[in-house]
């Protein structure tokens, strides 16, 4: 059928190159069933299948650029070049440090990935273990899962703003945990984490650290959080500290006078997405350990020939081949790069909203624009945005650029005033979520 030409010749606009009036609607959720193949009409049923398809990459491609709310990188342009892998089914089932008994896999380029974190994270190549998972939510799975294998009645402490797969790994591993207060910035509150260590003394403490919390891209001090395990009397024996870098893993490290993730300092785990601030079409992340934890997990699988210490098995061998090309590509001068532009464009973007009189907040080295929540749950779509109680934020990732924001202000201020044009309804007071010194609502203003 024509529909490999047709993708061929397909390219993704880039930024300005989308001048059609109006703008695409959103994408929903097309209604088909499985089109099977007819005998009789060959030609018909393959044409039906290329229009699908022809129109669910027009609809993706229209809509990039409306794709502002969640922290996807899909600024990448190594498409072409992997795309003739797709023809291999690659598996890298097991552990990625032992041979495989068939060809097809991509274990060499997932140690080489590995490597590569392991040296940025400071950890040397004969005391760490990792492997190459299906997204963040795996790595902390599987972080957790150390955690517990190591302390079996230890508790997990997570602030409540900490990502919902925390809390998802305590329930499947019936695990007992505290949730921590956040301060208003979306930090972990460390006098409410003091008291609760303080509380389960008698408990090994399982502690997520979160490096870019989801909605308010809040960072944990850790060497904060080190010093009031030492104080409240737990030796390093007592404690395992995962941390959560789903996005910022690659940010921090290129960013000069923010915290460091480093396996210097005690702690047990890092996992991060690659599919984020990186970019990969397909979801998938990294975990990092240390070696000498990893032996109670691991388990000789006669089968595969193989010990196996993952979470899921089976995994992606594509993943690995594209994040080892976009680090080969990129290389750390350009991620620091981007680190740049995006955390520039963040100050940009959370600037121009207070000129507008609109509450926004932002945190250092973060590029997470927190700011009133629409009034409309079409814009809130249209914008593709993440919205919490009355917050949505921006993260601003490699690809959106200052036209972009400055699209999305444009269409937000022209909606504002229809929304509260009467003075009935009034912008949402922020105060409590991101602090009286961001909100800028009528109440604010009048008492300050």
């Amino acid at each position: 059928m024509g529909f490999e030409r047709e993708f061929d010749i397909m390219v993704v606009p880039t930024k300005g190159e989308i001048n059609a009036p109006p703008p695409p609607p959103p994408r929903k959720n097309l209604s088909f069933s499985v089109v099977e193949l007819n005998d009789k009409d060959i030609k018909t049923s393959s044409q039906e299948l290329e229009r699908i398809l022809t129109q669910y990459l027009e609809t993706l491609s229209h809509r990039t650029e409306y794709h502002i709310g969640y922290p996807v990188n899909i600024c990448y342009e190594h498409h072409t070049v992997l795309a003739p892998l797709l023809q291999f089914h690659l598996n890298n089932c097991g552990d990625p440090f032992t041979q495989n008994t068939v060809d097809f896999h991509s274990k060499d380029f997932e140690v080489a990935v590995l490597d590569w974190f392991a040296q940025l994270w400071e950890i040397e190549k004969d005391e760490y273990w990792g492997y190459i998972t299906n997204g963040g939510t795996e790595g902390n799975l599987h972080g957790l899962l150390i955690g517990r294998e190591l302390h079996p009645t230890g508790i997990i402490y997570a602030s409540k703003d900490s990502h919902y797969s925390i809390f998802k790994a305590a329930k499947m591993y019936r695990m007992e945990i505290e949730t921590i207060n956040t301060l208003v910035n979306g930090e972990i509150d460390y006098a409410d984490l003091r008291s609760k260590l303080l509380l389960n003394k008698n408990k090994p403490a399982i502690i997520n650290v979160n490096i870019g919390t989801t909605i308010k891209g809040a960072i944990d001090d850790l060497d904060l959080i080190l010093q009031i395990l030492q104080k409240c009397g737990y030796s390093n024996d007592r404690y395992y500290i995962h941390c959560d870098a789903a996005l910022y893993g690659l940010i921090i490290p290129f960013i000069q006078h923010a915290k460091i993730i480093t396996f210097k300092k005690p702690i047990g785990s890092v996992s991060i997405s690659g599919h984020k601030f990186l970019g990969c079409p397909m979801p998938c992340g990294i975990q990092i350990t240390r070696k000498r934890y990893i032996t109670s997990l691991s388990t000789k699988i006669e089968y595969i020939a193989s010990v196996d210490a993952t979470i899921s098995g089976s995994r992606n061998g594509l993943a690995p081949i594209f994040l080892w090309y976009s680090l080969c590509m990129k290389g750390r001068a350009g991620l620091q790069e981007d680190a740049k532009i995006c955390n520039e464009n963040a100050r940009y973007l959370k600037s121009r909203l207070h000129k507008a009189g609109i509450s926004a907040m932002l945190n250092e080295s973060s590029i997470i624009v927190v700011f009133e929540r629409p009034n409309d749950p079409k814009f809130i779509r249209h914008w593709q945005l993440s919205c919490t109680r009355d917050m949505a934020h921006v993260v601003v990732m490699p690809g959106i650029t200052r036209e972009t924001t400055d699209s999305f202000l444009k269409d937000l201020m022209l909606e504002r005033e229809k929304w509260y044009q009467i003075g009935t309804t009034l912008p949402p007071c922020l105060a409590d979520d991101i602090g009286s010194q961001n909100c800028l609502c009528s109440y604010q203003k009048m008492h300050h």
